[in-house]
C-alpha cells in the first residue's frame, strides 16, 4: 500500500515507518524535523526504494496538499505532534499550532483528497489519528482505567491540544464522513526515544554520574507500553478497525515513577556497574505544575475487536531498552548540553 505517515522521524512515528517499509509498503514520511525529529531513527530504511521523505510542517496547507496529490496515499497515519508536557507548560502556543491547527490542515486536506477518489478507493481509505491517554485527565489510586468512553478532562496544555485534535478528528468523521479511526495510547518507551523523556533521562544522568531527577515524591503512576506493541496496535486498527471508532492501547503495566526509576537503576547496576549503586544518585525535584497522579488504560476493546494485546512485559522491555541505549551512547549524548529542566511554569 501507499501509506503517508506524519511525524515519521519522531519516536513512535519512526518505529511505525521502519515497520511499514520492512513489510513492503510504499511510505511517504512528512516531518518538520523540530527538536523531536531525528533522521537517525529511520537511517536503516532511508535508502529503500519504497521510502520517501519530505520536510513538511503539517500546518503548511499547500505543502500538505502537494504531498497528498503527488503521493496518492491509500492510508494515513497522523502522528506529528508536539508531545513533551514540560515544553507545553513553558510554551503552549506551538502545541496549539501543531496539534490543533496542524491536525485541522491534515483533516481538511485528507477530506478533499478522499472525496476525489473513486468509490472502491474511498471505501478502503483510512485516516488513523494517533493520540494519548492524557486527554482523559487523571485517575485516583482506585479508579477504573480509562476506556474509550471516558470523558475528556485534559490538565496540561499538551493534553488539551491533543484533546482538541481528537475532537476535530471525530467531527470530520461525523460531519463529513471522512473514515477516521482515533487511537489513544499510554506512555510509550523503547529505542530511539528523545533524551528529554523519563527513561532516557534516567539512563543518561545515571551513566554521567549526575543527579537522577524524580518529580515530587515519585508516586505518580503511569501505564507503560513498549513502542513495538503500540505499532502492532496501530496496524491492527488500520486493518481491522471500524471507521469512526476509538481504540485504546495500554501496556497493562502500571508503575510508580520512583519504582520505574529504581528498576532502571538496578538494571544498570547489573549491566554497567559503577562504584556505588545508581539509586544513590536519585534526587527528588520540584514537581511539575498540574502533574497528573495516575494514568491507566483499559485495552479490552482493542483485544476484542482487533485481536491485539501487548506482548512485551515491562521488565523485559526495560531490559531491552537499557541494552539498546548502552549500545548507542551517541543517542544519549546528543544535545546533552542543551538538555535542562523544563516545565516549571511561566
Amino acid at each position: 500500500m501507499r501509506i503517508l505517515v506524519t511525524g515519521g522521524c519522531g519516536f513512535i512515528g519512526s518505529a511505525l515507518v521502519r515497520r511499514l517499509v520492512k513489510d513492503g509498503h510504499d511510505v511517504l514520511n512528512l516531518d518538520a524535523m523540530t527538536y523531536a525529529g531525528d533522521a537517525r531513527s529511520v537511517a536503516d530504511i532511508a535508502d529503500s526504494e519504497t521510502y520517501r521523505f519530505r520536510k513538511v510542517d503539517i500546518a503548511d496547507a499547500p505543502a500538505v496538499a502537494s504531498a497528498f496529490t503527488d503521493f496518492r496515499p491509500q492510508r494515513v497515519f497522523h502522528l506529528a505532534a508536539e508531545s513533551h508536557v514540560d515544553r507545553s507548560i513553558d510554551g503552549p502556543g506551538i502545541f496549539i499550532r501543531t496539534n490543533v491547527t496542524g491536525t485541522s490542515v491534515m483533516l481538511d486536506t485528507a477530506l478533499a483528497y478522499w472525496r476525489d477518489l473513486d468509490e472502491p478507493a474511498r471505501a478502503a481509505f483510512r485516516f488513523i489519528h494517533v493520540s494519548t491517554d492524557e486527554v482523559y485527565g487523571t485517575l485516583g489510586p482506585g479508579d477504573p482505567a480509562f476506556t474509550e468512553d471516558t470523558p475528556y478532562a485534559p490538565n496540561s496544555p499538551y493534553a488539551a491540544s491533543k484533546a482538541g485534535a481528537d475532537h476535530l478528528a471525530r467531527a470530520w468523521m461525523e460531519t463529513y464522513g471522512l473514515p477516521v479511526i482515533i487511537t489513544n495510547c499510554s506512555n510509550n518507551y523503547g529505542p530511539f526515544q528523545h533524551p528529554e523523556k523519563l527513561i532516557p533521562t534516567v539512563i543518561r544522568t545515571a551513566l554521567s554520574g549526575g543527579d537522577i531527577p524524580v518529580y515530587g515524591t515519585g508516586e505518580n503512576i503511569r501505564d507503560w507500553l513498549y513502542v513495538s506493541d503500540h505499532v502492532e496496535g496501530l496496524l491492527a486498527a488500520a486493518g481491522q478497525g471500524v471507521a469512526g471508532r476509538k481504540y485504546n492501547f495500554g501496556g497493562d503495566a502500571e508503575r510508580t515513577n520512583i519504582d520505574l526509576v529504581r528498576t532502571l537503576c538496578r538494571l544498570l547496576d547489573a549491566k554497567r556497574p559503577a562504584d556505588r549503586p545508581y539509586e544513590d544518585q536519585i534526587r527528588f525535584v520540584t514537581d511539575r505544575p498540574g502533574h497528573d497522579l495516575r494514568y491507566a488504560v483499559n485495552n479490552q476493546r482493542a483485544r476484542d475487536e482487533l485481536g491485539w494485546r501487548p506482548s512485551v512485559t515491562l521488565d523485559s522491555g526495560l531490559s531491552e531498552t537499557v541494552d539498546w541505549y548502552l549500545a548507542h551512547p551517541d543517542w544519549l549524548s546528543r544535545d546533552r548540553e542543551e538538555i535542562s529542566r523544563l516545565g516549571l511554569g511561566r
